[in-house]
């Protein structure tokens, strides 16, 4: 970012007030000091010159006895000479100087979302949706820094810098992150654990006098990344409370904290964390932090509804029906027979499927999971006449085509590794521990990056493929480049990002999945380059519900691979209905991971009643905000999407598990409009609530539940009940088995206009 070479001028107060999606960002630039952030959440409305240089003030405390002269000013960079002593942003040395250094800011661009620049004049210079670029430096350490600021239409604050160094001698990084100050009414903390099979685990805690720092040193996001690190009001949930959440959208090795002084100043930070020597800046040279995203909301729901918006006005945010999708993994393995790829694509377009995928086995010496990664060639073993024989099958049918890669991943047992064993990622010739019997193979190595591009550009070139789904299955331990000596995670990352760039700019219809171990590699870094992710190699539905509920605070549904697992779970070996399989991936990106040659006529004629409901509603689904209702009872989980005007909304009502009392209870819902009246169906497929319909079918399957349900239910017709009672009074819940659920259409009767 650092191009700018007038210098500005700027007084002892210089304020910007950012003010877009009901958030207000107001930075303090006074005096050519590194910027600090006045205020940042609930919109301040239009500020007065005075009004704002108030509120600079009043965000400066007394000083204190047995403390610096002067009042701490937290910066972006949490630097020391302004009297800020938590976790510095900025950690570096040269030659064990410049440790320490102070930047003055000598030029500063703001521009509306139009790319019209706005002058920066006097005491407060306001704009709506904007970006703001610093450029600053210390002479005495021979430093610059960029830093750009945005707030976006939807209200999310995002922030990067970059560090240049301007001298001869080298500069090491250690460090290099940036601060968004919390006010003093944050006092918990949600963010998130987990592990594979079980991503996105919710914990809580109190925000004490201390750092509750994450560390990530597994070479992608992980699944027990902290995803998106909220510090709100104690009690905040999804409806209420305020809350200002983090989120580092970079995919390597990361570092987030949220920190509470003793001085009563606290503030959330995020870098990469940089292994030992990674970073090391000669003349000229720059570092960039990954994008950080700050995000304020008046309750869980408030947040994720910026991000989603957010999202969604990318020019790259997928703009047509996400394709229902089959992943042939769960059905055949490493068993590639082609008659049976062939009747899988049969069953799966009868269904209604637009997407079919072949996963691992198809390259190479892959017979198992024991060799031949990083080949990336038709395996004439097992496809003598290669792949165009299925993929011509499947897209005969009208479906899409889709190829599974792992492309940063080799077998020590592979062509590649036997070729090239220094391409192999390792502190020294001792290779690192094996996990999946494999290792990673180093794209930061141009020889390396060529091959892995090249084979599969050929693939691409002579296959009609739509779709790739892009898996990484281990962590980078000891990630070091061979032919240097140095650690290599950073360089890693970046490399994967650029042949993704690449390969989206040579096909440009080519649409990318990120999978890693299921959801090790969620993030907003990733999601630059990709399509969908892959939530959790885990489909059992019941863990889904949760996996789900989570993903979801930082990404919307369309994003969210969801699919229909078989009847006894690949991972966790629980059976469960088709009902509840299909019920759940219902509600995200949808698909099959299931072995349908296996399946029934009475499996089949239910799981088309889903898709062609998916579809159905998959608009709403797609565009609409989502609601995750507040629990009353931990059994019952009430979520659902309301369209953007609040005139139609979906709703799944889900028994979690047996309830603490019968009946359970009221609810109410949520994101509807008070002003309208809803006419409401229970649409749940495959399942006929007609208690008549019950009575004249006593023999009836697993597939017709067990329910009681309440007098105001949609049973036979609709319903027609306010938004304000929905939503004030609620409605009592029905009484269902144990995972199952109920799903609800509500549709305006009325408009705002005429009623």
């Amino acid at each position: 970012m650092i191009h700018h070479e007038e210098q500005l001028n700027i007084d002892a107060q210089c304020l910007v007030h950012l003010n877009s999606g009901d958030v207000s960002v107001l930075i303090d630039l006074g005096g050519q000091q590194l910027p600090s952030i006045v205020h940042w959440g609930a919109t301040l409305g239009k500020l007065t010159s005075q009004q704002a240089i108030t509120l600079a003030t009043a965000n400066t405390n007394h000083v204190t006895s047995n403390n610096q002269d002067l009042p701490v000013r937290t910066d972006i960079l949490g630097s020391q000479h302004a009297g800020w002593s938590g976790r510095p942003g900025l950690s570096g040395t040269r030659a064990g100087k410049d440790w320490s250094p102070k930047f003055t800011v000598t030029s500063a661009v703001l521009r509306n979302a139009d790319a019209q620049e706005i002058t920066i004049n006097g005491e407060l210079t306001s704009a709506t949706a904007a970006t703001l670029q610093i450029l600053a430096a210390d002479t005495e350490s021979d430093l610059e820094l960029g830093l750009d600021f945005e707030l976006t239409a939807q209200g999310v604050f995002r922030a990067r810098g970059t560090l240049r160094n301007t001298a001869a001698t080298a500069y090491q990084v250690h460090e290099f992150g940036l601060l968004l100050p919390l006010p003093s009414n944050a006092s918990q903390i949600l963010d998130f654990a987990g592990h594979w099979g079980k991503e996105r685990v919710p914990q809580r805690r109190e925000l004490t006098v201390g750092t509750h720092l994450r560390e990530n040193r597994k070479g992608r996001t992980g699944a027990d990344a902290s995803y998106v690190l909220n510090v709100g009001e104690p009690g905040f949930n999804f409806a209420t409370g305020e809350l200002w959440g983090l989120h580092l959208g970079y995919s390597g090795n990361q570092r987030v904290w949220a920190e509470k002084l003793y001085d009563g100043n606290r503030a959330l930070g995020a870098s990469e964390l940089l292994m030992p020597g990674e970073i090391e800046l000669g003349q000229g040279e720059t570092v960039d932090t990954p994008w950080i995203y700050g995000v304020y909301g008046n309750g869980l729901d408030d947040q994720a509804h910026r991000l989603h918006s957010w999202l969604r006005a990318r020019p790259t945010h997928p703009q047509r029906p996400r394709p229902v999708t089959l992943n042939v993994w769960e059905a055949v393995y490493f068993n590639h027979d082609l008659a049976k790829l062939k009747l899988l694509a049969d069953r799966a377009a009868d269904l209604g499927v637009e997407r079919y995928v072949l996963d691992d086995g198809w390259f190479g010496s892959r017979r198992d999971d024991t060799s031949g990664l990083g080949d990336w060639t038709v395996s004439p073993e097992v496809w003598p006449q290669g792949l165009n024989p299925l993929i011509d099958h499947v897209t005969s049918l009208g479906m899409e085509f889709g190829l599974w890669f792992e492309p940063e991943m080799v077998n020590v047992d592979s062509e590649v590794a036997h070729a090239h064993p220094e391409w192999i990622m390792a502190p020294s010739q001792r290779l690192p521990i094996e996990s999946r019997h494999q290792q990673v193979l180093n794209l930061a190595i141009d020889g390396a990056y060529e091959h892995v591009r090249e084979q599969m550009l050929a693939v691409l070139e002579a296959h009609n493929i739509a779709y790739i789904k892009w898996d990484h299955n281990r962590d980078l331990l000891e990630a070091g480049n061979q032919l240097t000596g140095k650690a290599s995670v950073h360089a890693q990352t970046q490399a994967a990002y650029r042949l993704m760039a690449e390969l989206k700019e040579r096909f440009p219809e080519l649409e990318i999945e990120s999978c890693s171990s299921g959801g090790a590699r969620v993030d907003l870094g990733v999601l630059e380059h990709t399509d969908r992710v892959w939530a959790s190699d885990d489909i059992d539905p019941f863990e889904r519900q949760q996996i789900h509920r989570w993903t979801q605070q930082l990404i919307p549904a369309e994003l969210m691979g969801s699919h229909v697992a078989s009847g006894a779970s690949h991972t966790t070996h629980r059976n469960h209905s088709l009902h509840y399989r299909a019920g759940t991936a219902f509600w995200g990106h949808m698909g099959i991971e299931w072995d349908l040659t296996e399946a029934d006529p009475e499996d089949m004629k239910e799981l088309r009643a889903w898709i062609e409901s998916h579809k159905e509603h998959r608009e709403l689904l797609h565009t609409g905000r989502m609601v995750r209702v507040d629990q009353f009872d931990s059994s019952l989980d009430i979520h659902g999407v309301v369209s953007q005007d609040g005139t139609e909304g979906l709703f799944a009502v889900v028994s979690l598990a047996l309830a603490d009392t019968d009946p359970i209870g009221k609810f109410r819902f949520a994101g509807l409009d008070n002003s309208l009246d809803y006419q409401i169906r229970d649409v749940t497929p495959g399942f006929p609530a007609s208690a008549e319909y019950q009575s004249r079918h006593p023999q009836s399957t697993h597939r017709e539940l067990n329910m009681r349900l309440p007098a105001w239910w949609p049973v036979a017709e609709t319903v027609i009940l306010s938004g304000a009672g929905l939503q004030k009074a609620g409605v009592f819940s029905p009484w269902l088995n144990p995972e199952s659920l109920r799903i609800l259409h509500l549709r305006a009767t009325s408009t705002k206009e005429t009623k």
